[in-house]
């Protein structure tokens, strides 16, 4: 499966050059060219799923092992101490490219980056949203 006119699938198709980090049959992982942080990485499943609410879940899980992979390597072999991992899904979340993929961002300590909400807290009634938003088998 691919779109045509989607640019992660063009990267995949070596139709727009990348910096590539990693390959296999199934995923590919490049260099963001945004260059907003050091090493910021993009992993992508190399068929198209427009987000997670589409992909199915053996293709998820074997993205998910390529994110850890990827990860591990970073603090391993690379001198970093930890990863952000970041994923958006559907334009209201900040979905950019409409094909799934998953931002790893290298981390050192004191960095000073804040990449998890960091809103003030809200007066929300944690009981009503509760008893809203869970799953009830």
């Amino acid at each position: 499966m691919e779109n045509k006119d989607c640019i992660f699938c063009k990267i995949i198709k070596d139709e727009v050059p990348c910096y590539k980090i990693y390959e296999d049959e199934s995923c590919f992982a490049f260099l963001d060219i945004a260059k907003d942080y050091y090493g910021h990485i993009l992993v992508i499943p190399k068929k198209h799923y427009e987000n997670i609410f589409d992909v199915p879940i053996k293709e998820l899980n074997i993205i998910m092992k390529v994110v850890q992979k990827i990860s591990k390597h970073l603090v391993k072999n690379c001198g970093f101490d930890g990863v952000s991992i970041l994923n958006c899904n559907g334009q209201s979340a900040e979905q950019s490219v409409i094909h799934l993929h998953f931002h790893i961002i290298p981390r050192k300590n004191g960095d000073k980056l804040r990449l998890c909400p960091t809103r003030d807290a809200q007066n929300y009634n944690l009981d009503e949203i509760c008893n809203k938003i869970k799953i009830l088998d």
